[in-house]
C-alpha cells in the first residue's frame, strides 16, 4: 500500500537525490552558528564587567 506524500515532501526528496551534499552543508552552517563551546566562568565574568549600562529611555536627547 502506497503512503501519501505531499508535494513538498516529494520536492525535498527530489532535491536530496539531485544534491546529496545539501544536508552536510546545513549541518556545517548549524555548527557555525549554534554548536559552540560554552563560555568559561572567567569569560562570563569578563563579559559581564565589560557590558555598558543602557539608559532607561534610550531615545531621550538628555
Amino acid at each position: 500500500m502506497a503512503r501519501y506524500q505531499s508535494e513538498f515532501t516529494q520536492f525535498l526528496n527530489e532535491l536530496k537525490t539531485e544534491q546529496p551534499d545539501i544536508e552536510a552543508g546545513q549541518q556545517a552552517g548549524r555548527a557555525l552558528l549554534w554548536d559552540q563551546v560554552p563560555l568559561t566562568t572567567e569569560d562570563q565574568r569578563r563579559a559581564k564587567v565589560a557590558k555598558l549600562k543602557q539608559r532607561a529611555y534610550v531615545y531621550s536627547n538628555d
